[in-house]
């Protein structure tokens, strides 16, 4: 069953075009990760698709359902939920009082949710009454990812999850990523720079250059591609010469 399906979308920063052409897919169960260098698009194209900006052309399509144009709250609503770049927590707020506002457009029950959340993080738990603020930036990614799965998200958004972390705390983040897609079947599309944890938990993946998608394919495929070697997984020269336009570009389907 697709979840997302975005088709031929092009989105603009005042005159430059951000976008090119963009179509990508998400299917129910699926883990996928967008790379890119810094500047290929990867976070436009988290905004276009959760409301934030609007696309010039192309659609997306959440369940089946047109969203582009529609404002961010009703998409929520539809099932979306984004893990934003930087956590974004409200740090004045304590810990449980972040994970409630992950639920404002449900009015049934969350005690059941707060509690699947703190099961799988459980420091949150510990220091549920104190202010975010306070968290390391470890435990604030915890945090922001905890407030997306409140809503009982059909698809959750994680824009750059490894932001600021070190390896181990990185480790830790996708491992539970891992988890949740397992064990809960959350289905979630992963904007990520480290190319080697993204492509080692995601089922397939897309290349995002300087707003065009110009590699895709299942994980394993891109793991194994001379160039996602060369520019991302650093097996040959320097992994920033992956900020240059490739010389030779593969597409699989």
């Amino acid at each position: 069953m697709s979840v997302l399906a975005v088709r031929n979308v092009e989105t603009f920063y005042g005159a430059i075009m951000a976008l090119r052409g963009v179509s990508i897919d998400v299917e129910e169960g699926e883990i996928v990760t967008i790379l890119g260098a810094n500047g290929a698009g990867k976070t436009t194209l988290m905004k276009t698709i959760c409301g934030l900006m609007d696309p010039e052309k192309g659609s997306v399509t959440l369940l089946g359902e047109r969203i582009e144009g529609m404002d961010p709250d009703r998409i929520v609503k539809k099932g979306l939920a984004l893990v934003p770049e930087g956590r974004e927590v409200f740090p004045y707020l304590t810990i449980e009082e972040n994970l409630r506002l992950g639920a404002f457009t449900r009015r049934d029950a969350i005690g059941g949710d707060l509690e699947l959340v703190y099961q799988y993080f459980p420091i949150l738990k510990e220091r549920r009454k104190q202010a975010a603020g306070f968290l390391s930036g470890g435990q604030q990614q915890m945090l922001a990812i905890g407030r997306g799965l409140m809503a009982r998200p059909k698809l959750m958004l994680l824009d750059e999850p490894s932001l600021g972390l070190s390896p181990l705390l990185t480790q830790e983040i996708f491992g539970i990523i891992a988890r949740l897609n397992a064990e809960q079947g959350v289905t979630m599309l992963v904007v990520e720079q480290n190319a080697h944890i993204a492509l080692a938990t995601a089922h397939k993946g897309y290349v995002l250059e300087t707003g065009r998608i110009v590699m895709a394919g299942p994980a394993e495929t891109l793991r194994n591609s001379p160039d996602i070697q060369e520019f991302y997984l650093g097996k040959s020269g320097e992994t920033q010469r992956g900020q240059k336009r490739w010389k030779r570009r593969k597409t699989w389907r």
